[in-house]
């Protein structure tokens, strides 16, 4: 068996998040939770997974604090899954995934899901990045500094 390239002490953000939630598998439980799935058969149900895979990326999910378990809402004996404020801060990853798929990966008129605004019905407005200044930033408008160490 393949053994899986570990980045949790990688120095870049990129990296180690994609060591936490890197698989396909994992964003689309964070899209499905997103999207109100709680219990393992919802998952199961929505992504058609296997069970074993399943109970391992909600296992990992879970031990990375982007999941958590909960006693069930109706009182009965289940446990339940719901994001934590790490698992809601993916939001914009999410979003972000989902207007990228939506503008390069639908032919014009082919339907799809779209993300609206609730109170409203509207789609969202394209995710931009902004410098602290506001004004909209490019690839080519940013450079990558390293930090250095906080060892004392």
């Amino acid at each position: 068996m393949v053994t899986r390239t570990r980045f949790d002490d990688s120095d870049c953000p990129v990296a180690r998040s994609m060591d936490a939630i890197g698989d396909w598998w994992s964003l689309l439980i964070v899209r499905d939770a997103f999207d109100g799935s709680r219990r393992f058969g919802e998952f199961q149900r929505s992504l058609g997974v296997a069970k074993n895979i399943l109970t391992a990326r909600l296992r990992t999910l879970v031990a990375g604090g982007v999941l958590e378990t909960v006693p069930a809402s109706d009182g009965s004996a289940y446990r339940e899954y719901v994001l934590t404020p790490k698992g809601q801060a993916l939001f914009p990853v999410v979003v972000a995934l989902r207007q990228w798929g939506e503008q390069y990966f639908f032919a014009p008129g082919e339907p799809h899901s779209r993300l609206v605004d609730r109170e409203r019905e509207e789609p969202l407005s394209p995710l931009e990045v902004r410098a602290a200044d506001g004004r909209r930033v490019d690839p080519d408008d940013t450079v990558v500094h390293k930090l250095p160490g906080q060892n004392s």
